[in-house]
């Protein structure tokens, strides 16, 4: 029997470590893997198209399957991958693991992880996003490396990509298309080993509060400070992940007309 093909994205960019742990974990777990991921981090764009400029395509090795980077968005890049470079439809699409969490009403509408799912969600298919509690006080060199890291990190990281598997394998057993456009956002904690549980949960009702900084008079640069306020709901998926879960949030836009 031939191997499930599975199409593989992020936001982080296609030289993220953790995109590669992703892909590692599905090959081992017998899939074969596809990638289409951007050439650069394409944090906080939520589902934006590359309208107005061209979208161009390199060839990338090293997954040990075809992959592909573009200088587009997550949604570019799946779009693209599944018109003109997967020659079928793949099984589903697989989008992160993604540097930190994408937990609360305001990360997920603004995740392009969850928006590189979502494109494939649009088209009929599986969909699922995966991302990764992370130390705050080391995320900026996280992602200054990449998310090259080591240690218990890269324990963690191992075993969420075998979890990740795991969602894959149980979203494919049951219905190859569902009824409305879904993705099935999966948050991994700090700590995750392959017995950690897991969680059904809901996403937090956060409020961010203000996201830039005024740099002059005229001129204000993103900034994201990490506050907010807490949705007290105990299966809310910030909570699930605060009490050492994993999170397992089902995203049906195809309610959001209801």
């Amino acid at each position: 029997m031939t191997a499930p093909i599975l199409l593989v994205t992020n936001d982080d960019g296609i030289d993220s470590h953790f995109l590669r742990a992703l892909v590692e974990g599905l090959q081992q777990a017998g899939y074969e893997t596809r990638v289409a991921a951007p050439m650069g981090e394409q944090s906080w764009i939520s589902r934006a198209l590359s309208r107005r400029r061209d979208v161009h395509l390199a060839t990338f090795d090293g997954f040990g399957c075809p992959a592909w980077a573009l200088d587009g968005t997550p949604t570019d890049c799946v779009n693209i991958a599944l018109t003109h470079l997967l020659p079928e439809p793949p099984a589903a699409v697989v989008s992160g693991i993604n540097l930190s969490t994408n937990v609360g009403l305001p990360h997920i509408l603004a995740s392009g992880t969850i928006a590189g799912a979502l494109e494939g969600a649009l088209w009929g298919l599986p969909a699922l996003a995966f991302s990764m509690e992370l130390p705050r006080a080391r995320l900026a060199e996280i992602r200054h490396a990449h998310g090259k890291v080591g240690g218990s990190i890269d324990q963690s990281l191992r075993a969420a990509a075998v979890h990740a598997a795991n969602f894959v394998r149980q979203r494919l057993v049951q219905t190859h298309s569902d009824p409305a456009p879904m993705v099935h956002n999966i948050n991994f904690p700090a700590i995750t080993t392959v017995a950690t549980p897991i969680m059904k949960s809901q996403p937090a009702n956060l409020k961010l509060g203000g996201l830039f900084a005024r740099e002059s008079p005229a001129c204000f640069k993103f900034h994201y400070r990490g506050d907010f306020a807490e949705d007290p709901t105990p299966n809310a998926d910030a909570n699930v992940i605060a009490h050492g879960c994993i999170s397992h949030g089902v995203l049906n836009y195809g309610s959001l007309g209801t």
